[in-house]
């Protein structure tokens, strides 16, 4: 298999470069898978590291567009769109496929209209199969998503995490020990 191209600093940022975001900020947890997966995408650590920096200009700009119409941009029209409600409460829910994780989607929550943005992260794919999740040896990392964890290991309180796409939470395993399982994105990285 032939590498991408390096891409140029005008050239659009598109969905290997997105995995290359997801990639990077999970890096931090899990250097060794995050290797095999951009080997697999076959691209270079410079070219992840260049990924993330356009990202955050993206972010930062003062031209940015809403994080929907961002998304929109760099992965095309999402795969589904929903109307979700509860009670009183509203919200849209647009998913994209993942190919590095094809069991998996990422998923946008916004408000109404695709105004403000709720959350962002890996969710599993509809019709995909749930990881069984028994003890805490089952919870390897990359195993599960923030969701599946939380009902295998209820009860589950979320806790804020240590940067807005990371996620933890305080859960309850067989035998009632509680432990802290860190996410990245919405997909689980460590057991503390």
């Amino acid at each position: 298999m032939t590498p991408p191209a390096p891409p140029s600093p005008s050239s659009p940022f598109g969905p290997l470069d997105f995995q290359l975001v997801l990639l990077r900020r999970m890096a931090d947890h899990q250097p060794a898978l995050v290797e095999d997966a951009r080997r697999e995408l076959g691209v270079s650590a410079a070219r992840m590291r260049e990924a993330n920096s356009r990202w955050q200009s993206m972010l930062r700009s003062r031209t940015s567009r809403g994080a929907l119409a961002r998304y929109r941009s760099v992965l095309g029209p999402p795969q589904t769109s929903a109307r979700r409600s509860m009670a009183d409460l509203e919200w849209e829910e647009h998913r994209w496929p993942v190919p590095l994780w094809p069991d998996l989607r990422f998923e946008v929550t916004t408000t109404v209209g695709g105004g403000a943005l709720w959350n962002e992260w890996l969710v599993r794919a509809p019709g995909a199969p749930s990881p069984v999740l028994r003890t805490a040896d089952d919870l390897t990392p990359w195993s599960c998503t923030v969701d599946e964890a939380s009902r295998a290991f209820a009860p589950a309180a979320p806790m804020e995490g240590s940067a807005p796409t990371r996620q933890q939470l305080y859960l309850t395993l067989p035998g009632g020990e509680r432990r802290i399982a860190e996410f990245a994105w919405g997909l689980h990285q460590r057991l503390l």
